[in-house]
């Protein structure tokens, strides 16, 4: 440990309140411009060791009427003036505390730290955090060990030591990761995947709109350069599956997907297109059409729908019991699905198969190729994951039953791009995604949201979200949903309006202690090479579920 004298100072405390936080006074010799917000600092009370983020830096005059002729920058009188009359004042927020006397033992760690219940005392010393403070309170990664918990996610924006999560903490819970437009969101998500898959026992399912996980894609390598980053599947050959709905798209692009996925029209259930309604701008008694349908043919119903001509459409109202102008409504919206080049008529539901994979204990990527509209993304995404819903509830229920570590389900994280689509406030009370999101962490699954639009978002579903990582958002609506419910919330703005435009980010909920402003983990050939050790260690694919 190192000892508190030996740390470099930054300044003393001034004043503070446990609701607003502190305020320190920088010590002259410190350049004000060394500073940052989001930056990990430690204040030593009498009794306790306060672990803090900067919030905040403010220009100080006492008194204020110097400043009515300020000097020029080099003259005599403004360097006689600075540190007594002109200083800086630096607001701080802690974010977690530790007793001295556990302090002094050389093996403290994450368990001996406590929240934050009072404050230091007037003129408590502020130093610079530690690479031994930031290793004690994230974790170490275990590079060789099978089941490591912690993985390495990037650094302090000043420091060169790693920042870790905690992975057995972050499956527990639905967690999001959020940031504006080309702020480094999916290679970010790649990050936390690649985590999971090599660390965590836990299965993904990723639904891929934009073709960016499986296999490789383009990233900005600066002045305009452009370089291709591996996919989840070239890293884990053995335990990841790429599925496609566009065959075409993958021959285009020279990769080979495990399976080229085919739904027959039986697959697909009313519950399946009622989410869709708003997207399919269908009337309100369209919902009550696709029943009347469902109870007169069963699983053929959307099929004897399309087939139907419109000037036959009145037959069929009548043969259902359903209003003719509702049933037109419902086949011009649904003709579209007869093109879609991953429907047919009979033959295999290959959403069986994708299900086998998850019970296998494969991870696996759903590429969308160029079938990425909007109505295919939520057809497809609420089509499988109703599937994955009714599978791991009849799971639990059955270990609840034996109480048998081997029926235990093996914890289940879906992947969800434009999050916003399917748990705004309307859908979220709707789709399968708003249940997963509030009540399916005791069935084994939790969602890993991806999105640029938190504000989009519904509260309830914001609120349940266990681990938010954020990227710069510009929006201040963004900004406030995405710290809904985060203790502190005012201070942590300015952190985020901060943050640089890419590859930065400020972690904070239930997989790490602390919020931490971090410069993210680059994902290039050094990061690859990090994954050799497990994937050299001879393990087969049971060894991690």
């Amino acid at each position: 440990m190192t000892p508190p004298n030996t740390r470099k100072r930054l300044g003393t405390i001034t004043h503070g309140s446990l609701l607003e936080g502190l305020e320190m006074r920088l010590l002259p010799e410190v350049s004000v411009e060394e500073l940052r917000a989001g930056k990990f600092v430690v204040v030593e009370g009498d009794t306790h060791r306060f672990f803090s983020m900067i919030t905040d830096v403010t220009l100080s005059a006492e008194p204020p009427d110097i400043l009515r002729s300020p000097p020029a920058k080099h003259q005599l009188l403004a360097r006689v003036l600075h540190g007594e009359q002109t200083y800086a004042t630096v607001s701080l927020r802690p974010m977690l505390m530790l007793d001295h006397r556990d302090a002094a033992q050389p093996d403290w760690s994450e368990e001996h730290l406590q929240p934050v219940k009072t404050i230091p005392v007037h003129f408590s010393e502020v130093t610079e955090a530690t690479e031994q403070d930031v290793a004690k309170i994230f974790g170490r990664e275990e590079r060789d060990a099978l089941h490591s918990r912690f993985f390495h996610m990037g650094t302090p924006l000043d420091m060169d030591t790693p920042v870790c999560i905690n992975l057995e903490r972050f499956i527990e819970r639905s967690n999001g990761i959020f940031g504006k437009t080309g702020t480094g969101k999916s290679f970010f998500t790649r990050l936390v995947l690649a985590g999971l898959i090599r660390n965590a026992k836990v299965v993904n399912f990723i639904f891929d709109v934009h073709n960016e996980y499986g296999w490789g894609s383009r990233r900005e390598a600066g002045a305009g350069k452009k370089q291709f980053a591996k996919g989840l599947k070239q890293l884990f050959p053995d335990r990841v599956v790429v599925a496609t709905l566009d065959p075409e798209s993958a021959k285009t692009r020279d990769v080979k997907p495990d399976l080229d996925v085919r739904i027959p029209f039986s697959s697909i259930e009313p519950e399946d297109i009622v989410p869709l309604a708003a997207e399919l701008n269908l009337p309100p008694a369209a919902p009550e059409s696709c029943y009347c349908l469902y109870n007169r043919y069963r699983k053929e119903w959307l099929s004897k729908l399309l087939h139907y001509e419109q000037q036959e459409l009145k037959e069929l109202a009548t043969e259902v019991g359903a209003h003719p102008e509702s049933i037109s409504a419902l086949y011009r919206k649904l003709i579209r699905l007869r093109n879609l080049p991953f429907m047919s008529e009979k033959g295999k539901d290959d959403i069986r198969k994708l299900i086998d994979y998850i019970q296998e204990g494969k991870h696996v990527v759903l590429e969308f190729g160029r079938q990425s509209s909007l109505v295919v993304y939520l057809l497809v995404s609420n089509l499988l994951t109703r599937r994955i819903h009714e599978l791991y509830v009849g799971k639990t229920e059955k270990y609840l039953a034996t109480q048998d570590l081997k029926d235990e389900p093996t914890p289940l994280i879906i992947t969800l791009e434009e999050a916003h689509r399917f748990l705004n406030p309307v859908a979220a009370r709707q789709t399968i995604f708003g249940t997963i999101a509030r009540e399916m962490r005791k069935y084994y699954v939790n969602l890993l949201i991806v999105d640029q639009r938190p504000s989009g978002i519904d509260d309830e579903v914001l609120s349940q979200i266990g681990t938010r990582m954020v990227a710069l958002l510009n929006d201040e609506k963004d900004i406030a949903a995405v710290l809904t419910g985060v203790p502190g919330a005012p201070s942590l703005r300015s952190v985020l309006a901060g943050l640089d435009s890419r590859q930065q980010a400020l972690v904070l909920g239930h997989a790490t202690p602390m919020p931490v402003v971090i410069r993210t983990r680059n994902y290039d050939e050094v990061f690859y090479e990090s994954l050799a050790p497990m994937k050299s260690a001879g393990a087969s694919v049971e060894d991690f579920y």
